[in-house]
């Protein structure tokens, strides 16, 4: 890098990048492609990775590479689930943000990416970031991983995009193909941990890697947003003490825990048309809702479900550590019309959700006549008996006031 591109880089920190590409003609000494990647990926960074935005010469990939790669909270997740552990090997480095954080304090370190220029990159952004231990390694992951050394956690993020640039789910359809590399992988480390998507069903993953393999399923978001789906594949369970697997539902600081077998009875709320005594309402967070571990929840919390569908709970007292968000509910109402205009009354803002219910979110506010915001919240849901109803909330933090007709 020049120093032209240098200080345009350091003059331009917080510029837009659209208005600086029309500058190239002012600035032929400057490399603006180069510019234009480190200047938006610092500006990304600062949100997505404020510790490396700290730091002054971190290289930065094309925008698309900074937007894929882990948050710095997702990885500093991963990190804990390597906690103990002397060597490990990254087989898809890319940007090498996972690694980072997997390498810090562990004896051996080695990233492995077939990309060149992401490996020069690499090289220079580890120096920087104190991970003097970390190897670069320029190779096909499939080939080394046949050579390499035994290590103690392997950690594999396949990508998601076929040859055409389309993206793929299955665990079959990713490159390199993990089932295909399984007998390796588990030959080659003591543990396994698999970066899949979020869009993949868990228990499917759980099938096809083989139940008897797979220790830990971690379902992880990040306000309140499905970001990744982590599986820990390991020696055969039956050789472990218990023999049982868990998962983990993790939303920020909300943590839910239980067996990946675990097969609890869905707990159906005695509330019906009345709803006497049902005060609170609980919506449980994305890494819940993607789990399905309703009844587990239910059980562990002590609340029932509105129905076996609705995935929404209530109960007459508040139980304050819900893994979701907690609202108290003000007032209840079926589709009746004259029962919604005495129940809504002047309400004209609101921000609506719908769980089991037939009308999208647009629709049902087109016939409530309702515009999004304010602090009151309506869930539509159907009930256990059938019925349509919509539920009139306020989040707990704010004290509950009655509407006003």
């Amino acid at each position: 890098m020049n120093q032209a591109t240098a200080d345009f880089i350091r003059q331009h920190a917080d510029g837009d990048v659209r208005q600086l590409a029309l500058q190239a003609k002012k600035n032929p000494e400057v490399n603006l492609p180069f510019a234009l990647d480190q200047i938006a990926g610092r500006q990304t960074a600062r949100r997505k990775l404020p510790s490396w935005a700290a730091i002054d010469g971190i290289v930065y990939p094309p925008h698309l590479s900074m937007e894929q790669c882990s948050s710095e909270q997702t990885a500093r997740y991963k990190a804990l689930l390597a906690e103990g552990t002397e060597s490990v090997v990254d087989l898809t480095g890319g940007f090498g943000v996972d690694f980072s954080f997997l390498a810090k304090g562990v004896r051996r370190a080695v990233y492995v990416e077939r990309q060149e220029p992401l490996c020069a990159i690499a090289r220079q952004n580890f120096q920087l970031l104190g991970l003097t231990q970390a190897e670069v390694v320029c190779a096909d992951s499939e080939d080394y991983l046949r050579q390499m050394e035994p290590a103690d956690l392997i950690f594999i993020d396949p990508a998601r995009r076929d040859s055409h640039g389309g993206r793929t789910y299955g665990i079959t359809d990713c490159t390199p193909d993990v089932l295909a590399l399984r007998p390796l992988l588990l030959q080659k480390a003591r543990r396994v941990l698999l970066k899949l998507s979020p869009m993949l069903d868990w228990r499917k993953a759980v099938s096809d890697l083989g139940q008897d393999v797979v220790r830990e399923v971690h379902i992880v978001s990040v306000g309140n947003e499905c970001k990744e789906l982590l599986v820990v594949i390991d020696t055969p369970l039956h050789a472990l003490p218990g023999g049982e697997g868990r998962l983990v539902c993790v939303n920020d600081g909300q943590v839910f825990e239980t067996a990946l077998s675990a097969s609890a009875t869905l707990p159906l709320s005695p509330y019906r048309g009345d709803w006497e005594g049902a005060l609170y309402l609980y919506e449980p967070n994305a890494s819940i809702m993607k789990a399905g571990c309703f009844a587990d929840v239910a059980q562990r919390f002590g609340v029932d479900a509105i129905a076996r569908n609705s995935h929404l709970f209530v109960s007459g007292t508040l139980v304050a550590d819900f893994p979701g968000r907690v609202f108290h509910i003000d007032t209840v109402t079926s589709m009746n019309k004259r029962e919604l205009k005495e129940k809504l009354g002047s309400l004209s803002q609101a921000n609506i959700a719908v769980r089991n219910f037939p009308l999208s979110v647009a629709d049902l506010r087109r016939r409530l006549k309702i515009s999004e915001g304010g602090s009151t919240y309506i869930f539509a849901t159907t009930l256990a008996n059938g019925e349509r109803t919509l539920l009139i909330c306020r989040k707990t933090a704010t004290p509950p006031q009655p509407l006003r007709g």
